[in-house]
């Protein structure tokens, strides 16, 4: 895979759990580039499994007011069914999106 642009993300993690990560890789088949991209993009697509990784996490850490949970979880339900009765793309449901957010705010 070619990335133009590139950015480097980095961050910190213990020397067990980088080993442990690195055998787990090996074991699939996989670099960690490969892993890291292929979870960020899966999260960025808001694939469903790991979008209710991402709500379960939320919930059992405290990520957020309950409120605010409540709400990016109604709207990622609201943008699932859109999604499906009408097949938008990414542009157009930006676009209803923002205004259904708009109108909840009011």
């Amino acid at each position: 895979m070619k990335y133009g642009g590139d950015k480097k993300v980095v961050f910190q993690s213990t020397d067990k759990k980088h080993a442990d990560l690195k055998i787990r890789l090996k074991y699939d088949g996989l670099s960690q580039q490969q892993f890291f991209h292929v979870l960020m993009d899966a999260y960025l697509e808001k694939d469903e499994d790991v979008m209710k990784f991402i709500f379960r996490f939320k919930e059992e850490n405290k990520v957020q007011t309950i409120g605010k949970r409540k709400i990016a979880k109604k709207l990622y339900k609201k943008e699932a069914q859109v999604k499906t009765d009408f097949g938008l793309n990414e542009d157009e449901l930006e676009n209803i999106f923002d205004i259904i957010a708009n109108n909840e705010e009011e």
